[in-house]
């Protein structure tokens, strides 16, 4: 009797082991908890998201402040005012990875947030960056595509008529933030100056080695609507 009691308790054991993987498998699973990683190309540069490369037919109405009134990016305006570009194309700024395509409502609306991997010029050292497309009309990727530099992967808009069609245009180092700014301090350390990073990274050092890319770094976001 005693081996069978024995064996049944040891059974019971690896049983209750297997639950306790099992369970904190799903809580790592869920969104916002995830650390995978994608493999990649290094982007060869980053050109503009709007009248691509070189933002023609566009001009910048509003730049970056980190001091209020505060603006975390940058606003594109095309040079025929009003409503007139909106449903414009919008492209990918560089090669990169899907990290974020829902409608958010709101005062964001359809958003975008890209991933890419690059060599600094400088430092030569491996780094990341996001950038984010928001008030857009329509969305063209999907979570998880891999896009090129100059693929389209919206339309501009204006957030169902919120505010004149325009695009809301960010890029950030900080690979935490995702669509929660406000625990975020505001400083070039977190976000880069949109223009003047694209100026200084028009055109980088080909590289034919992926790289490992972290994905499942931004907190849950409530409220979404996947398109």
């Amino acid at each position: 009797m005693f081996p069978l009691v024995t064996m049944l308790n040891l059974k019971r054991g690896r049983l209750s082991a297997f639950v306790f993987m099992l369970v904190l498998g799903l809580i790592f699973m869920m969104p916002g908890n995830v650390r995978a990683e994608v493999r990649m190309h290094l982007a060869d540069g980053f050109d503009f998201p709007v009248g691509k490369p070189d933002a023609e037919g566009y001009y910048k109405a509003r730049g970056m402040r980190l001091r209020p009134p505060v603006h975390f990016g940058e606003d594109w305006n095309g040079k025929g005012g009003g409503d007139s570009d909106l449903g414009d194309p919008i492209y990918a700024i560089a090669d990169g990875v899907v990290m974020f395509a829902y409608d958010c409502r709101g005062g964001w609306g359809p958003c975008v947030l890209l991933r890419h991997v690059y060599r600094d010029p400088e430092t030569k050292k491996v780094k990341y960056i996001d950038s984010q497309y928001a008030h857009l009309r329509s969305i063209t990727v999907k979570n998880g595509d891999f896009v090129k530099r100059g693929q389209q992967i919206g339309t501009l808009g204006s957030n169902r008529g919120m505010y004149p069609a325009h695009l809301h245009f960010e890029m950030r180092h900080n690979l935490t933030i995702g669509m929660k700014r406000e625990n975020v301090e505001r400083s070039l350390t977190n976000w880069a100056d949109p223009s003047s990073f694209i100026r200084a990274h028009r055109k980088l050092k080909k590289d034919w080695l992926k790289q490992s890319v972290p994905t499942g770094t931004y907190p849950p976001y409530k409220g979404l609507k996947g398109i």
